[in-house]
C-alpha cells in the first residue's frame, strides 16, 4: 500500500467513525417516538442509507405512517404523504401543466409540481392505485425524474419512496407486478410489537403530551452518508456469499437435477443481478448502522429475506406442500459461510 492509498483509506475510516456516531444519535431520536420495531427501523434506515426505496407490508395500525413521518423529521427531509385510491391519476402524483394568462393577454403553460417532488414520499396503500398510476410512480422511482407534456423535470435529491401495502384487504386492489416490485430495494415486513413495546405505546401516547420527533440530520448529510456507504470495503468472502445466495434461489436450469436439499428445486423464478447489487449496498449500510467498518456474513444472512422475498416466486408444487418464500430464503441463507 502506497502512502496515497493509505491516506485515502485512513480518511474513509475517519469518516465512517464519525458517521457511526451520528447514526447512533439518529437511532436514539427515532426510538424516542417509535417504540419497539427495532428490526423495522433498522431495515428502513438501511434502505435510505443505501439510496433505495422500501415497501412496508403490514396490517393497519402498526405505526407505518408514523415511522415515515418520524424519519422525515429526524433526517431533515422534505416529506410528503399520498393516500392511494383507485381513482388517483398519474397527474395527481407527478403534477400537471396549467394555462396562465398574463395581464397583457399573453398565455403560457406553467408546470405545477405534484407531491412526488419531495425528498421522502410515503405512498400509502400503493396497491389501491390503478396500474397506470403505479407505473408512473415506479418509473419516477427508477429514473429520478418525471416527464410531463414532453418536458423533463428532475426530482430532488435525495429522493426516496416508502410505500405501504396492506396484506389483508385485497378487494379493490391492484397488486404490483413482479417486475415493478423489483424497483424496491427491500420489502420490510411490519409485525405486531412485543408486549413490552406495546405497554410503552399505551402509556406514552395516551397522556396529555405525545412524544415529538426532533431533527438530527439534513438532506445533504444523508447524501454524504450514502456516498460513504459505497466507499466501505467488502471482502471477497462476503461477495462469494452474496453470489452463492442469489444463485441458489434461482430455478434450476433445464436438465439440471438439484439435490434433495437444494432450495432451487422450489423456485419458479428467482432474483436477478439487481438483487445482488441490493445486497452489496445494504450489507455495507447495515454494518455502518451497527458501528462496524465492514460487513460480515451475519449482515448477508440478516438481509437475505427483505432483499429477496419480493424478487422470487415458488413453484405450484412447493406451494401445495406448504413451503413459503421465507422457508426457501432461510434455508439458502443457512448454507452460506
Amino acid at each position: 500500500m502506497n502512502e496515497t492509498t493509505g491516506t485515502a483509506a485512513g480518511d474513509v475510516v475517519e469518516r465512517v467513525e464519525r458517521a457511526i456516531e451520528r447514526l447512533a444519535v439518529v437511532r436514539a431520536a427515532i426510538g424516542e417516538v417509535i417504540y419497539g420495531q427495532e428490526s423495522v427501523v433498522e431495515r428502513t434506515l438501511v434502505t435510505l442509507l443505501s439510496g433505495g426505496h422500501g415497501l412496508l407490508v403490514g396490517v393497519p395500525g402498526l405505526a407505518k405512517t408514523r415511522l415515515v413521518e418520524t424519519l422525515g423529521i429526524v433526517l431533515g427531509l422534505d416529506a410528503r404523504r399520498v393516500q392511494f385510491t383507485p381513482d388517483l391519476m398519474p397527474s395527481d402524483i407527478l403534477g400537471s401543466e396549467v394555462l396562465d394568462q398574463a395581464a397583457d393577454g399573453t398565455r403560457s403553460f406553467r408546470f405545477i409540481q405534484g407531491p412526488i417532488f419531495a425528498q421522502l414520499l410515503m405512498a400509502d396503500e400503493i396497491n389501491r392505485a390503478s396500474p397506470r398510476t403505479q407505473s408512473a410512480l415506479l418509473q419516477a422511482m427508477q429514473e429520478i425524474h418525471v416527464t410531463v407534456a414532453g418536458r423533463r423535470h428532475d426530482l430532488p435529491r435525495p429522493f426516496h419512496v416508502l410505500a405501504t401495502q396492506n396484506p389483508l384487504e385485497q378487494e379493490g386492489t391492484y397488486p404490483l407486478p413482479e417486475a415493478q416490485l423489483d424497483r424496491f430495494l427491500m420489502q420490510i415486513d411490519v409485525d405486531y410489537p412485543s408486549i413490552e413495546a406495546e405497554r410503552q405505546i399505551l402509556t406514552a401516547t395516551t397522556g396529555p403530551t405525545a412524544p415529538v420527533a426532533r431533527p438530527v440530520l439534513g438532506g445533504v448529510d444523508l447524501v454524504d452518508l450514502q456516498a460513504l456507504v459505497r466507499l466501505m470495503p467488502v471482502g471477497e468472502r462476503i461477495v462469494d456469499a452474496i453470489l452463492a445466495l442469489i444463485r441458489s434461489t434461482r430455478p434450476l436450469a433445464p436438465g439440471e437435477a438439484g439435490g434433495h436439499d437444494d432450495p432451487a428445486r422450489h423456485v419458479a423464478w428467482g432474483p436477478g443481478p439487481r438483487a445482488g447489487q441490493a445486497l452489496m449496498l445494504t450489507v455495507r449500510a447495515r454494518a455502518l448502522l451497527q458501528g462496524r467498518l465492514a460487513p460480515d456474513l451475519d449482515d448477508v444472512a440478516a438481509l437475505a429475506e427483505p432483499v429477496l422475498q419480493h424478487r422470487m416466486a415458488l413453484t405450484f408444487a412447493a406451494r401445495a406442500d406448504g413451503i413459503t418464500v421465507h422457508d426457501v430464503v432461510a434455508h439458502a441463507a443457512s448454507r452460506i459461510g
